[in-house]
């Protein structure tokens, strides 16, 4: 899948008057794709994210897991088109700082408001909206995690989460409650080896 035709390969400005520019992000990407470990994403789930967020042009996206930043990027590129913005929260400071020093290197970080935080107690006290959430830390917390956003998330959002087939950490039990969801259509992306569940709001 090409991310990007070539005409859109430039300086996009976003809404904040910084430029971002779509070369330096896709080069960095693809120098990388092979490289990233401390359970961030494969290459093909951040374009994944990246999809759903330019397809339903969502602008207020929270995401529960950086790690060093693989995810982040793909979906701070994603907000850059949409003129939306990105909190995101690890816990792990070696983690954290290297996630900011990512996002710097592929000039992201005015998109980006990094929490270095325990996502249990944060996710609850945010007060959103969200249109677009993705949930990719510790799985058994996955069902709480959607209990305490869902309030805050807008008709028409999107809750994702990471890692979903063959029950990895016990997702089977946030699957079964999130397609018991009467108000959510639930799908799990078939591109994505880990899983990718994608929940629509209605």
């Amino acid at each position: 899948m090409q991310i990007l035709p070539l005409l859109f390969l430039c300086l996009v400005t976003t809404a904040v008057g910084q430029t971002v520019s779509d070369d330096r992000v896709q080069k960095f990407l693809e120098d990388n794709r092979n490289n990233w470990h401390d359970l961030n994403v494969p290459y093909e789930d951040g374009k994944v994210l990246f999809d759903l967020i330019v397809k339903n042009n969502y602008k207020s996206a929270l995401e529960i897991g950086t790690s060093t930043g693989h995810s982040t990027i793909w979906l701070a590129w994603a907000l850059s088109k949409t003129g939306g913005r990105l909190i995101t929260i690890e816990i792990d400071e070696a983690r954290h700082r290297q996630a900011l020093e990512n996002l710097r290197k592929v000039g992201l970080s005015h998109i980006v408001d990094a929490r270095l935080v325990d996502a249990h107690v944060l996710v609850k006290e945010l007060p959103g909206p969200f249109d677009f959430v993705f949930s990719d830390a510790d799985k058994g917390w996955y069902i709480q995690y959607f209990k305490d956003v869902d309030p805050k998330l807008r008709s028409g959002g999107c809750f994702t989460a990471h890692n979903v087939r063959n029950n990895f950490g016990g997702t089977r039990e946030f699957l079964d409650y999130i397609n018991a969801q009467e108000n959510y259509t639930t799908t799990v992306d078939k591109t994505s080896r880990a899983g990718i569940s994608i929940s629509y709001k209605r």
